[in-house]
């Protein structure tokens, strides 16, 4: 029976690219695309050459039916996200769902997430950790989150924009200034940087970069 095979990719080096995830990509008949121009670039590298089927967050209910059809006349796809691993804050659950509904085989092909590497250099031993994606924009959705997330006692991952990184340490701050954060920002590229203190010294720091660039995985312990 054919099958649909999740497959995580880098978030920035290529290099982490794992074997497996270009074998299965190099074998399958159709590979699925959270953005297809932005996957063209990654499967030409590897000397990949698939139809391509668009399936992003927009239209993920009706290219999920579309891709069950694929599977159903016994073609085997694999779907991508832009970055790292399908469904974990990016396009992909409902297309397992209705895939697996339909009677197919779901595999994952496991690879690069920010959040386990964030969790690899925090240096914190929580026993206990939430992974909660990014936060409501604004409004009291975002403050009550937060709150509750911290309430939690839990070590805590979060992901955040370059617009919104100062917004989140202040709103940190002012729930507790001693909060112990570790900040990811452009993990695996070229300006890769990892820092690791106080919520309000790292807001007092990136309060004074001129511009501020690239996306964030943000660490928050409960241990502290």
């Amino acid at each position: 029976m054919s099958q649909l095979f999740i497959v995580a990719t880098p978030i920035g080096n290529l290099g982490d690219m794992t074997f497996r995830a270009v074998d299965v990509l190099k074998e399958v008949d159709v590979v699925a695309c959270e953005d297809t121009r932005h996957s063209l670039k990654l499967l030409n590298h590897f000397g990949i050459h698939k139809p391509l089927v668009s399936c992003r967050a927009r239209n993920e209910a009706d290219a999920a039916k579309k891709i069950v059809g694929l599977l159903d006349d016994g073609k085997d796809v694999a779907y991508v996200s832009d970055a790292g691993t399908p469904a974990v804050s990016d396009p992909g659950a409902v297309l397992v769902r209705t895939v697996r509904n339909s009677g197919h085989s779901v595999l994952p092909i496991p690879g690069v997430s920010a959040f386990a590497a964030i969790l690899s250099v925090a240096g914190f031993s929580d026993k206990e950790v939430i992974f909660a994606g990014f936060l409501p924009q604004k409004g009291l959705k975002r403050k009550t989150r937060i709150k509750k997330l911290l309430d939690t006692g839990c070590g805590v991952v979060l992901y955040e924009s370059p617009y919104r990184i100062l917004k989140l340490l202040g709103e940190l701050a002012e729930i507790d200034c001693e909060l112990r954060v570790v900040i990811a920002r452009e993990l695996t590229k070229m300006h890769e940087e990892v820092l690791e203190g106080n919520v309000s010294d790292l807001l007092q720091d990136f309060s004074g970069r001129v511009s501020i660039k690239g996306e964030f995985c943000i660490f928050i312990t409960g241990n502290a």
